[in-house]
């Protein structure tokens, strides 16, 4: 009962991370915090689990927009979403390159992450091996980051209530 009971707490590390603005920011603290499971099975789950989504999600986004652009008014909306990102987004990206879409990916905040990454990628044309390792590397940073607050701020906690 016992692997049944951690596969399925896995499972839910993978349906959590898979929820856009909260990816592996909910789901290391949830398997670290909750399902009790070894820190490195939480941290390998949500770090591929992520990079995957990462990856999915722009591929769907290439396939899917062509699709929804053929409506006028999602068309005009898409047009000034593009506008509006690629003035805030691309000079940075551009001088940056893959490495400034990694930071943007990187951020554990809501908001930021693969879902928005994917999407920026595919607005500035960015190659799906660009994506890929800008992804990776973003989604590495996170998920680090992520984990090591979670044990630092739980050992903390532990210290405060001896």
């Amino acid at each position: 009962m016992a692997v049944a009971s951690r596969m399925i707490d896995i499972l839910k590390i993978i349906a959590i991370t898979f929820i856009p603005t909260l990816e592996l920011r909910a789901s290391i603290p949830f398997g670290i915090f909750i399902a009790k499971l070894p820190i490195l099975a939480v941290f390998l789950t949500a770090f591929i689990t992520n990079i995957l989504l990462g990856m999915l999600v722009f591929i769907l986004l290439d396939k899917f927009i062509h699709v929804l652009r053929k409506n006028k008014y999602f068309d005009r909306i898409y047009q000034k979403t593009i506008e509006k990102t690629q003035k805030k987004v691309k000079e940075k990206i551009e001088r940056y390159g893959p490495i400034g879409l990694s930071i943007f990916i990187a951020i554990p905040l809501p908001g930021s992450g693969s879902y928005t990454g994917a999407l920026i990628a595919n607005i500035l044309n960015l190659n799906k091996k660009q994506f890929f390792i800008a992804n990776a590397v973003g989604v590495f940073i996170a998920a680090l980051a992520v984990t090591l607050a979670c044990l630092t701020g739980s050992a903390t906690l532990a210290v405060f209530l001896k």
